[in-house]
């Protein structure tokens, strides 16, 4: 038994897919996600250290899971939680943030840098009002990703070895976190990043527009560590939202667009590389707070959306090559096909 809900975080469990070499870690188990990893490592590092102070207001910009986290922990450590977010916020999660306990500030409209710019421009405003505050900055705070060595050791504790992790980039610090820890493990770990079309993590151009949440971005993150990442994959919102249906009705996994692109993309690696390596999918977010969006046909039919969009196999690009459908970047390295071509080669000599 724990002592509190808090000290309840992570333990979440494995799980082995369809695909015989391909394990989900479920994320989506936690309380309210995985940032509830995040939120409880950062905030009492923070008391810890004396950065968080008796009585401070705790002030947080986040369309999703890190607000929920943040509102969960932070109301539990008793101190007051306000939430700066958007218009895409949906009202599941408006509703679970208000029950926590926190209060939800929510910007009218997007600046030059997207939507999360103008939430950190409402932010600095809000430090204005409330001068005994503390921002977690998930985007750079390094105590986001070391969040995740737990997980990575947890990970570690079911199976012998992992030659691949696949994980969705949005703060940076899960993927990153979680591959630094594997690598002490396994220097040779290969590290897939999914993102979403018009994310500028990996220097593709913004579209404020893109339907997509919870991976992603409009700035770039300090926590994203490009050194560790040997791939990056980029889905539309089309495939993003199918992928995440078909991960429902085949592994019967209720989940959001993150891992649902996470799930396309290590299934088709898992195809490429051989039944005989082991590839660790992250799946981060669950469906609940996409029933108005991913599970709902108006939707589907209001955006033009339309299911069978999803190709058998990527595109492989160059640097600086933009992209509008599922595509791949080698950022390290042989791509995953590559190598896979001279393993075939050099086995039918």
């Amino acid at each position: 038994m724990e002592n509190s809900l808090i000290d309840s975080v992570g333990n979440t469990p494995l799980v082995k897919l369809s695909e015989s070499n391909v394990y989900a870690k479920l994320e989506l188990l936690n309380h309210y996600g995985m940032k509830d990893r995040v939120a409880k490592n950062i905030l009492l590092q923070a008391k810890k250290d004396g950065s968080l102070k008796p009585n401070a207001t705790i002030i947080e910009s986040s369309s999703g899971t890190m607000a929920l986290g943040v509102a969960m922990v932070g109301t539990a450590l008793g101190h007051e939680v306000i939430i700066v977010t958007d218009p895409r916020i949906d009202s599941l999660t408006l509703v679970k943030l208000k029950t926590l306990g926190a209060n939800v500030h929510i910007v009218d409209k997007m600046n030059e840098h997207g939507w999360q710019g103008a939430r950190l421009e409402y932010l600095f405003e809000l430090f204005k009002i409330h001068p005994n505050h503390f921002w977690p900055k998930q985007y750079e705070n390094p105590n986001n990703p070391g969040a995740y060595r737990p997980l990575a050791n947890e990970l570690m504790k079911e199976l012998k070895s992992i030659d691949y992790l696949v994980g969705a980039v949005g703060s940076g610090g899960s993927l990153c976190g979680i591959a630094s820890q594997l690598k002490l493990y396994n220097k040779d770990l290969k590290v897939i990043a999914v993102d979403s079309i018009g994310s500028i993590i990996f220097n593709q151009p913004l579209k404020s527009s893109r339907l997509q949440g919870g991976l992603g971005n409009s700035i770039k993150p300090k926590n994203v560590n490009y050194e560790i990442i040997d791939e990056v994959h980029w889905l539309n919102d089309n495939e993003a939202f199918e992928s995440t249906l078909r991960l429902g009705k085949k592994e019967k996994i209720f989940a959001g667009n993150s891992s649902g692109s996470v799930y396309t993309v290590a299934s088709w690696i898992g195809k490429q590389v051989g039944s005989n390596k082991v590839i660790v999918a992250i799946f981060p977010d669950r469906g609940d707070r996409y029933q108005d969006s991913i599970y709902n046909k108006q939707f589907w039919d209001e955006n033009n959306l339309k299911l069978g969009t999803i190709p058998n196999n990527p595109t492989k690009v160059i640097e600086g090559e933009a992209v509008e459908s599922w595509s791949y970047l080698t950022l390290r390295g042989d791509s995953i096909e590559d190598k896979e071509s001279k393993h075939t080669s050099i086995h039918r000599v």
